[in-house]
């Protein structure tokens, strides 16, 4: 029978996220519109950004937090472009976004001494082949595969390479471990439903030694330099970005982190994101119809769950009939106003993709389970 209750929000999106429970569009009222972003005004929203961050997310001292363009994408390649190339580089991929930093060592940057370890959707490559006199480029969680690393243990405390982590699905639910990372790299969009379009990047005093001795042979556009005649630029980390920012997308972002207090800080926004994921496990362990796509259940996903459908008349069909009835699923909770935008990643297997993170009310999963299992009940009689 189709249910009676949808979700009260169905975004479960993997990006751009669900804005925070309550959000209006009034929270913007004071933003500085029409006014320099290097007006003193624009400077104290951003600055206020910058050590909120901190503050919010644990990050220790001396380690440097900036406001960069381009979102994740552009943090992360900020930070390749400005790093890599002192030493040897290990570059793990096991979705589509680091199979993207791969590109971009390999064929872009053309490093030399380059390993590029994968791993196919579902897994992880060997952690423990990671060398730690070579840098390491990483996910910490695969937002396309729902598998992220359990922990930070295979990252060695002594080591000499540096450790650049594109966390841009895991900051702010997951716990990082700041001291065996030396680039933490995030977007807005994610994880507390911030508006698009803006960057952070986080820097530990490793990372900045390694700006200030170290100049790469390539040349670098204006919007990845991160120093100035051999020095850090303080103005990033300080609410002077490189370029203009919106002051609109700020105020946002300083609304989510209001939230995110409100809650808990981030031992809430964990303890949220967890019970979402804990809503998730106990209906994969009792359907037969879908199972997580990460083989290991240490390393599942609590922000992206990632799912394939199991049901004996989905695995029956071929590869493109799968796709073609993973996309009728989608489409039928679309019709219906109870889910938007759940469908796998365009790269991944066909399956379904649903946002757990803390925005999203443990409330509307339960309600939305049984309308995924009705949503393929009805798409079953389409292949029968």
């Amino acid at each position: 029978m189709k249910p009676e209750v949808k979700p009260a929000n169905p975004l479960f999106s993997s990006g751009p996220c669900a804005k925070r429970p309550g959000w209006t569009l009034e929270v913007l009222k004071n933003a500085p519109l029409g006014r320099s972003h290097r007006a003193k005004v624009g400077k104290s929203r951003l600055k206020e950004a910058i050590d909120r961050t901190a503050a919010l997310l644990g990050v220790p001292e001396g380690y440097r937090v900036g406001i960069v363009p381009g979102s994740d994408t552009g943090a992360v390649e900020m930070a390749l472009w400005s790093l890599l190339g002192a030493r040897g580089v290990d570059v793990l991929a096991w979705e589509s976004f680091g199979k993207g930093w791969v590109t971009d060592v390999v064929k872009q940057l053309k490093l030399d001494d380059v390993r590029v370890m994968e791993a196919d959707y579902g897994e992880l490559p060997d952690l423990s082949k990671v060398d730690p006199a070579r840098d390491v480029v990483f996910t910490w969680n695969g937002t396309t595969s729902g598998v992220k690393v359990p922990n930070g243990d295979w990252i060695a405390s002594d080591r000499a390479g540096l450790t650049i982590c594109d966390a841009t699905s895991a900051a702010f639910a997951m716990d990082l471990p700041f001291d065996k990372l030396d680039v933490v790299t995030f977007s807005w969009q994610k994880v507390l439903g911030g508006e698009a379009a803006h960057g952070v990047i986080i820097l530990s005093p490793r990372a900045v030694e390694r700006l200030e001795s170290y100049t790469p042979k390539w040349p670098l556009p204006k919007i990845f330099r991160l120093t100035k005649g051999g020095k850090l630029i303080d103005g990033i980390f300080s609410g002077a970005t490189i370029n203009t920012p919106s002051m609109l997308c700020v105020e946002d972002y300083l609304d989510a982190l209001s939230w995110a207090e409100i809650v808990g800080g981030l031992e809430g926004l964990i303890k949220r994101s967890e019970a979402n994921l804990a809503v998730l496990r106990a209906w994969v362990e009792k359907s037969p119809n879908v199972a997580f796509l990460a083989k290991d259940p240490a390393t599942v996903s609590n922000t992206s769950v990632c799912l394939n459908i199991t049901a004996p008349w989905f695995t029956a069909l071929g590869q493109e009939d799968q796709a073609a009835a993973a996309k009728k699923v989608v489409a039928l909770l679309e019709e219906e106003g109870a889910a938007y935008d759940i469908g796998a990643y365009r790269d991944a297997p066909a399956g379904l993709r649903i946002w757990a993170g803390s925005t999203v009310e443990t409330a509307d999963l339960e309600k939305l389970i049984p309308w995924i299992e009705w949503a393929l009940d009805e798409v079953k009689t389409s292949y029968a």
